[in-house]
């Protein structure tokens, strides 16, 4: 498996050898500005809510890649009205086998409204599970305890966790939720790119660190292999 970062919460990754992307937020974040958003690869693109921080560039890669679209049924009808006809609807507690593996939609504790003001359904997160690599990408969401029925499913290898605080959980609360998930290698998202979100990368490594855990924070345009 190899993860691309693009900034924010958007991860590209390789699996099966499809090329999955997550909440494409990449033009309107100015620490993104050296990647060539028309050069980035998708065979599905998965969007956990509506908020524009996460769907920014969704209709224009997928317009140019005909990327399946993954995501809760409203944002999939949204997507459709924008001329995306390539889209397959889920919700929370389902799941569905693609390809490249499965996909199951979790809880994800937040808010959703898409940018021209469209109601965007429930967030979720993705579990995805494949014969390379299982992973929990939990979208932008608080601690919270459903986080424990993840860990008594499935065993996951990496697991994409927000850490920025004031939108979702920080730090302190990410550590929880390895624990729930029971998850040792993290991969921080949400932080950063602007200063409500702004941490101390030293201490959050550290504090994954000393609880036996840890936390990878990619610059934006890297690549890790997960083998």
């Amino acid at each position: 498996m190899k993860v691309t970062y693009y900034g924010h919460s958007c991860f590209g990754i390789e699996l099966m050898g499809k090329h999955l992307l997550f909440d494409p937020f990449i033009s309107p974040n100015p620490l993104a500005s050296k990647i060539d958003v028309n050069s980035i690869k998708a065979d599905y693109i998965l969007l956990s809510h509506g908020h524009e921080d996460h769907v920014a560039d969704a209709v224009s890669i997928a317009k140019r890649t005909n990327a399946k679209v993954i995501s809760c049924y409203e944002i999939v009808i949204w997507m459709q009205n924008q001329g995306i006809e390539n889209g397959h609807p889920m919700n929370i507690g389902g799941h569905w086998i693609f390809d490249f593996g499965k996909v199951k939609c979790v809880n994800a504790v937040h808010s959703s409204v898409l940018p021209d003001g469209t109601y965007g359904g429930n967030p979720m997160g993705f579990l995805i599970e494949s014969k390379d690599k299982n992973f929990y990408y939990a979208g932008d969401t608080a601690l919270s305890y459903d986080m424990k029925l993840i860990g008594d499913y499935k065993k996951m290898d990496v697991a994409f966790l927000p850490i920025g605080n004031n939108f979702t959980m920080g730090v302190d609360n990410a550590v929880i939720a390895s624990d729930y998930i029971k998850c040792n290698n993290i991969i921080g998202m949400h932080y950063d790119t602007m200063d409500y979100i702004k941490i101390d990368k030293k201490d959050a490594v550290e504090k994954f660190s000393n609880a036996g855990k840890t936390l990878t924070l990619l610059d934006i345009g890297s690549t890790a292999e997960y083998e």
